[in-house]
């Protein structure tokens, strides 16, 4: 799959050209990355061939300030898209940061392969990123979007899927990306599911008895023999032994259920995990406990997602202010 996504960044010489940019994508993939991640640089990267084409800029010309102008290339809604697209939208400086760190990334190779660049990795600075507070919905608004599907849906099957997918998220604090990818046999009978994440770490999530309760009435009534965990209905085509939920429709329908219900603070798949840790940790979890069920690498990252609620912060303020 990757070997066929390396053939399509082949440049004309027509277009501004980056030494070693096969080579850079063939060593992410001989390095075990992930076929999303090398997609990823690799649309990130023809984006800058764009960016040095809308100069007529060579690669080897490249400066501190043309730095600056490729970032006011990527915040600018006239740039292309890695497809030579017009966009529609202003990037955010988060996605402005990926796309930059992906050519740090590139330059960084060029450099431990010997190989000339006009333009030091650390000269590619970050831009600054608002930090926005996060907001976690109140417990029992959570618990109202997790059930609604039984209520709302008017097909069962579907209302008993969409049930047990976001019982399965709230109760493991898994990915979207990871839940839409487990087949059954992820699962074994204690409810314990084997989780190959991101950055292909492994790890265990664990089903509630709740949760548990209702993927098995999903699983009962689904009476088919496919593989996949969550699988889409489509009419005749329901039986293809490869077919899977999407998330897109995943988040279609958190954002329906929430609007139905007249919850104003956005949920989405990540919003089911944050809170699966905040409220976690507001029940005494120890964070490192939820680190290894969230599979990040980092304590940091995990302190960001259970130190957000706010009730946690002004109950940690009554306890231990000095002058209560």
């Amino acid at each position: 799959m990757a070997q066929n996504k390396l053939k399509t960044l082949k440049t004309t010489t027509a277009r501004p050209v980056l030494p070693l940019l096969e080579e850079f994508l063939l060593h992410l993939q001989v390095n075990n990355y992930s076929d999303e991640t090398i997609y990823s640089y690799e649309r990130d990267l023809k984006t800058f061939i764009n960016f040095l084409e809308s100069e007529s800029l060579e690669f080897k010309k490249l400066n501190k300030f043309s730095v600056d102008r490729y970032k006011a290339y990527l915040f600018s809604i006239d740039r292309s898209t890695s497809n030579q697209e017009k966009s529609e939208k202003k990037l955010t400086a988060y996605s402005v940061n990926r796309f930059l760190s992906s050519l740090r990334s590139y330059l960084k190779y060029l450099i431990e392969h010997d190989h000339p660049t006009p333009l030091l990795p650390e000269y590619v600075k970050l831009v600054k990123n608002i930090k926005k507070h996060a907001k976690i919905p109140e417990f029992d608004e959570l618990v109202k979007v997790i059930e609604s599907p039984s209520e709302i849906e008017k097909n069962p099957i579907i209302g008993a899927r969409n049930r047990a997918i976001f019982e399965v998220l709230f109760s493991t604090g898994m990915r979207i990306s990871e839940l839409v990818s487990l087949t059954r046999d992820h699962i074994d009978k204690s409810g314990r599911i084997f989780i190959l994440g991101k950055g292909k770490k492994e790890r265990f999530v664990y089903l509630t008895e709740r949760a548990k309760k209702y993927l098995d009435a999903y699983l009962k009534i689904r009476k088919d023999s496919m593989k996949a965990l969550f699988t889409p209905l489509r009419g005749r085509n329901v039986n293809k032994k490869n077919m899977r939920i999407s998330t897109n429709y995943i988040q279609y329908r958190i954002k329906f259920y929430r609007e139905y219900l007249g919850i104003n603070i956005p949920i989405s798949a990540h919003t089911l995990r944050h809170g699966f840790a905040t409220y976690l940790a507001e029940n005494g979890a120890s964070p490192a406990a939820i680190q290894v069920l969230l599979g990040h690498e980092s304590l940091d990252t995990t302190t960001r997602y259970v130190h957000t609620s706010d009730r946690f912060a002004e109950e940690n303020h009554r306890k231990f202010h000095p002058l209560k």
